[in-house]
């Protein structure tokens, strides 16, 4: 069971995330003030039972880490193809569309 605290971080943080754009497990974990947990926020989004944008968080290599063909997969593919994100083999280019934060949003926005 994840923390309340850290659960809260996390729906903060992806709230910031724009329509459009996604993130890596890890850059989430290190703007949620835990570097090296990437895991943890795998962990942490299967126990959010509010909608907080669970679908903008891909692996460092842009995957989606869901099973190909599973429903999670396929809903995930589809609320990114909704937002513009440009799904290719279950891969998006994080170049294209991942989200870098400023420092506003790093200094401010997220300041816990």
């Amino acid at each position: 069971m994840i923390n309340e605290a850290v659960q809260l971080r996390v729906e903060k943080t992806l709230s910031f995330v724009p329509d459009g754009n996604v993130i890596s497990y890890g850059l989430l974990a290190d703007l949620c003030g835990l570097p090296g947990r990437a895991r943890m926020m795998g962990k942490c989004l299967q126990e959010i039972e509010t909608d907080c944008n669970w679908h903008r968080v891909l692996r460092a290599d842009g995957k989606i880490a869901f099973p190909s063909g599973s429903d999670k997969a396929r809903e995930q593919w589809e609320r990114l193809i909704a937002e513009g994100v440009e799904v290719k083999r279950s891969r998006v280019n994080m170049k294209k569309f991942g989200w870098t934060p400023d420092i506003h949003t790093i200094l401010v926005a997220l300041d816990y």
